[in-house]
């Protein structure tokens, strides 16, 4: 993991950089992540490791199985199958995620609830973290029913724990 997180940093700085020259980043960021689901099926994996297709062929086969990309987002699909790369497309687009998050001043947020979550509860939620952390936040709402009620709320290496499940092992704990 930590190696494919390596391979894949400059090319995300890479992109990052030419998305910014082009005041791109929202249609970087779609592309990327079109990239990224398409890169990590089965048939992908497949695909880039036969050795009767060429990286021409490779690189165009994902790119169009990624929907519409412009000339650059083409061309960066083929630097990567030409240095064998395509694999870590999930690593690029996360990468790239973080930078592109870290240039507009918001951080992420995955939320988890034990139960769905309604539209004011989550703008609440995205209020007191927006007020607390001082940026944007862009929030990701998951349902964990092992949480058993309450929230968690991960932001980054920080995790506030307000749920059920979180105060029961705090009390077993004790």
């Amino acid at each position: 993991m930590a190696e494919s997180l390596t391979i894949a940093r400059p090319y995300a700085e890479a992109a990052f950089k030419l998305a910014r020259e082009q005041n791109a980043l929202p249609s970087w960021s779609e592309a990327l992540g079109r990239l990224a689901v398409v890169a990590a099926t089965e048939v992908a994996h497949d695909l880039a490791g036969n050795p009767k297709f060429t990286n021409a062929q490779v690189a165009g086969l994902i790119a169009d199985a990624a929907g519409k990309l412009s000339a650059e987002q083409s061309n960066f699909v083929r630097v990567l199958a030409d240095n064998d790369r395509l694999g870590v497309l999930p690593e690029i687009a996360s990468a790239f995620e973080a930078l592109r998050n870290a240039h507009e001043g918001v951080v992420d947020a995955q939320i988890g609830s034990a139960y769905p979550l309604t539209d004011e509860q989550v703008a609440e939620i995205v209020a007191t973290l927006a007020s607390k952390y001082g940026s944007k936040v862009k929030a990701t709402v998951k349902v964990e029913p092992e949480l058993i009620g309450g929230v968690s709320i991960r932001i980054g290496d920080e995790v506030i724990d307000a749920s059920v499940r979180g105060k029961l092992a705090q009390l077993a704990g004790a």
